[in-house]
């Protein structure tokens, strides 16, 4: 690979035989070099761009803008679903009172029938999900309005 570098203000014709072998073999006005670079992670300099494009000038530290997520299952007060499948039954409704451990709805998925259990003491304020209905892993089904004590079974 032929390149034109320039040093001290003096411009070379340098022929790199291959650039990723090390030692890196580099032939300068007929003369070989064996070149063993530093680090092979610098970065290489980056060309400025001009007010003529309209472009926008590269900022390295964005301003990162926490928004609150959509998402019921990042809330904290809600059962999410353990795995992927369809919800076969459904035992609770809003305004229900729950044990933790207490069988909520039932989910299929590949032919297998899973109880998914509350993990919490308290009332629901809302069901989510309805029969028949697919869910994705991690989506809400049950949101608890007050929660007792947490059960990690």
């Amino acid at each position: 690979m032929k390149q034109t570098l320039t040093v001290n203000n003096q411009a070379y014709e340098v022929d790199i035989e291959d650039i990723n072998a090390r030692p890196v073999i580099v032939h300068v006005d007929g003369v070989r070099f064996e070149v063993m670079p530093e680090k092979q992670n610098q970065a290489s300099p980056k060309k400025e761009a001009s007010a003529k494009t309209g472009s926008v000038p590269y900022k390295p530290n964005p301003t990162v803008v926490a928004a609150p997520s959509p998402n019921l299952a990042l809330s904290g007060n809600s059962l999410t679903s353990p795995l992927p499948g369809t919800v076969v039954n459904l035992y609770v409704k809003a305004g229900d009172k729950v044990e933790a451990g207490q069988v909520v709805l039932v989910i299929e998925a590949m032919k297998m029938k899973n109880s998914i259990r509350s993990t919490y003491s308290g009332t629901i304020s809302e069901v989510v999900v309805s029969e028949g209905q697919s869910v994705a892993h991690k989506q809400a089904l049950i949101k608890f309005a007050v929660i007792g004590e947490a059960s990690w079974m």
